[in-house]
């Protein structure tokens, strides 16, 4: 049942989102005075070009009508009419770049490895290391160690990605020659795709672990004050078993909470990391989509970043239920 409910949450808001989406591409731009047709042809088309165009995006069709083509070729694809090359856009349709004319998904995909690889292992590296250096730093309350890991955790959430993106590029990218400054595919090769990930892998995973090395600690602070662990302690139990079985249960819920927000919003596109590391991924493309005003690349990576974040939450309800059973019966 908690399955159930969780999975009715996510098409509720995958269906908002739609609609969201929808009225930021087709009504937002008429509420400014402009038209989508004319950011298709050019502002110096003629009425004949312009009203073709309008017919074939759907644009002189109802709201209600133009929602239900919208909705409907995201699944089954779309059929266009309006006397162009182009006339049937596979499913799923985002419709077509106005600058470049190419299939929206198709283009996307090409940029996601990007965000997939960056956003995978740097998510592993910032979740162990933070999560580690807060349990270490809890444990050793007080003691130097404690503050030289809290002030390299402060850093890490003060400094922003360009200073230290920057700084990592000048110092073991330019200055030693340790890492290449550029994005290669894995499938093209696998060594020069490592190398030219790990100086944005480690970079992020100095900002975001810094956030979930404090967030354990004083979560893990709170916990070991807890009856049931002074009553674990009474018993007897060895210290690695009251902390790894008992205490980092209750730490572990919070550090999902974020975990999830992360990744997700890592996997729709990190705008700063890619534009620092040169990585053209789905951040990339939304900075150049917005720059030349290209509405469906804007609105397929908004619908992509959207969907990364929801799923990474439906991951976060699931895993909830792992780690603390009471949830399934909430």
């Amino acid at each position: 049942m908690y399955v159930f409910r969780r999975l009715v949450n996510v098409v509720f808001m995958l269906l908002v989102v739609a609609a969201v989406t929808f009225g930021i591409f087709f009504m937002v731009p008429k509420l400014t005075g402009s038209d989508p047709a004319l950011l298709y042809v050019g502002k110096i088309a003629d009425k004949a070009a312009v009203e073709g165009i309008r017919h074939k995006m759907g644009l002189d069709k109802s709201i209600i009508e133009q929602f239900w083509l919208f909705l409907k070729g995201i699944f089954v694809g779309r059929d266009f009419n309006a006397g162009v090359d182009v006339t049937h856009c596979s499913a799923p349709c985002l419709g077509y770049s106005f600058k470049t004319e190419r299939e929206v998904w198709p283009l996307l995909l090409d940029r996601v490895g990007v965000d997939f690889s960056l956003a995978v292992g740097a998510s592993i590296l910032w979740v162990v290391l933070g999560t580690g250096t807060g349990v270490v730093s809890a444990l050793r309350r007080g003691t130097l160690l404690d503050r030289i890991t809290m002030t390299g955790a402060l850093a890490g959430v003060s400094l922003p990605m360009y200073f230290t993106g920057l700084v990592a590029l000048a110092v073991f990218a330019n200055n030693l020659g340790w890492f290449p400054n550029n994005y290669t595919d894995f499938a093209d090769d696998p060594l020069l795709w490592f190398e030219g990930l790990v100086l944005p892998w480690i970079t992020l995973a100095f900002l975001f672990a810094a956030t979930y090395a404090r967030l354990s600690r004083a979560t893990l602070l709170d916990v070991l004050g807890e009856d049931y662990i002074r009553t674990a302690r009474a018993k007897g139990l060895a210290e690695p078993v009251v902390i790894g079985k008992h205490a980092m249960r209750s730490t572990l819920t919070p550090i999902l909470t974020i975990f999830g927000m992360d990744l997700g919003g890592l996997l729709g596109g990190a705008v700063l990391t890619e534009k620092t590391f040169n990585l053209r991924g789905l951040g990339y493309e939304a900075v150049t989509s917005i720059a030349s005003s290209d509405l469906p690349v804007i609105m397929g990576v908004t619908l992509f970043a959207a969907f990364f974040i929801i799923m990474a939450n439906l991951l976060v309800d699931m895993l909830y239920a792992v780690v603390d059973p009471r949830v399934r019966l909430g």
